[in-house]
């Protein structure tokens, strides 16, 4: 009987434990709405995780650190600015020199607004490789899955815009603006000349 109890507990204690691990709570993210977050807001400071002590080479030794950490005054103070040159000033090309300056594009925040503004731009490859690279930086950045998401409707993948609404589903649920905003989108006619 004792074995038996311990069988059925295992995979509960395990279950909870992955629970705890990946919280589903809404993710915070720069920005939002389909066309970027309303201008007159104060922009939030970018969501980051804090990187790793030291970079590793292929050769084993250790790589400095960059000294503008995501808890630095002065990268948060650019990405503000930057983030106002390209949601305020609709001014992608400065915004994107602005972003690349802070020397953190392994940022997800900082590659979601460089692949934004590659794709207001009209850059499809470039935004692509940018959003693609913020999800390497943190596959559950919600923000991203939606601007990817809208990239896909514009470039007529609707099936995968389908599937990053799934995605943030799975990240923030489906009552967070990110997602309600992707769902409005997949539900006007393919070829409307709607731009996100």
């Amino acid at each position: 009987m004792m074995r038996f109890g311990i069988k059925l507990l295992a995979p509960a204690l395990l279950s909870m434990a992955l629970i705890a691990a990946h919280p589903v709570g809404p993710a915070l993210a720069a920005g939002g709405g389909g066309g970027g977050p309303d201008p007159s807001a104060t922009p939030p400071p970018p969501d980051t995780k804090p990187p790793p002590a030291g970079r590793t080479s292929q050769k084993g030794k250790k790589k400095p650190q960059k000294q503008s950490g995501v808890s630095d005054p002065a990268f948060a103070d650019g990405y503000r600015a930057a983030y106002a040159t390209i949601y305020q000033a609709n001014d992608y090309v400065s915004g994107i020199e602005q972003l690349k300056a802070l020397g953190r594009d392994d940022v997800a925040s900082v590659a979601n607004l460089i692949g934004y503004s590659y794709r207001k731009l009209g850059d499809y490859k470039l935004s692509q490789t940018w959003y693609e690279r913020a999800l390497k930086s943190d596959p559950n950045h919600v923000l991203t899955w939606q601007y990817y998401g809208l990239w896909q409707i514009e470039q007529g993948n609707r099936d995968s815009a389908q599937y990053h609404l799934g995605r943030i589903a799975a990240i923030c649920g489906t009552a967070c603006e990110e997602y309600q905003s992707l769902a409005e989108a997949l539900e006007k006619q393919p070829g409307s000349g709607l731009v996100y």
